[in-house]
């Protein structure tokens, strides 16, 4: 039996909450395609995110991200992995809520902070308090990252293959329709 994904399932949440390596396990699992919308950004623009921060700003860089994601979300059904500031956007939840299943990967700051701080790759942390930013991130984003379909709180020590069962049956469990057998 193969499965059939009824609309996209789009991972939200913080830098360094897993939304990459459980979004690209997770369609592995569904056979489906699975799309990280940073990558295709950086793909699109034939450079990095930091370097696209530097020179344009992270303005220039939030209108480029909806609209990858506006595009990404008109293709077929997919695991898409956003990053951390995608949700923000007023347009993106809306593109993001009719087209697919939001689902917050919710991290405690020390889970972030262990997984992010040898990373010199994220812009938003490229400050004199790294750590302190990204407190102070958490802080402001999380209330957004609620309006998610669905949460899915993080287990210190989870593998990437128990995190995904779990995130697997959390989806099947809010929306029994999302992912059907097909024959």
């Amino acid at each position: 039996m193969r499965q059939r994904l009824g609309r996209h399932i789009v991972l939200i949440g913080m830098m360094g909450a897993g939304k990459t390596a459980l979004g690209s396990e997770l369609a592995r699992r569904l056979h489906v395609p699975f799309t990280d919308s940073d990558v295709e950004i950086e793909t699109a623009a034939a450079m990095s995110i930091s370097e696209i921060f530097a020179r344009d700003g992270e303005a220039f860089f939030r209108d480029r991200e909806a609209q990858v994601i506006a595009r990404i979300l008109r293709e077929s059904p997919r695991v898409i992995s956003t990053g951390g500031g995608a949700w923000m956007q007023d347009r993106n939840r809306a593109a993001i809520g009719a087209a697919g299943m939001s689902v917050w990967l919710s991290c405690d700051l020390d889970t972030l902070w262990h997984r992010v701080r040898q990373r010199s790759t994220r812009p938003l942390l490229q400050t004199a308090d790294p750590k302190g930013t990204l407190a102070r991130l958490l802080a402001e984003r999380n209330p957004t990252y609620a309006l998610a379909e669905l949460t899915f709180p993080a287990r210190p020590g989870d593998s990437v293959d128990a995190a995904t069962t779990r995130l697997l049956d959390a989806i099947r469990t809010a929306d029994p329709a999302l992912v059907t057998e097909t024959p």
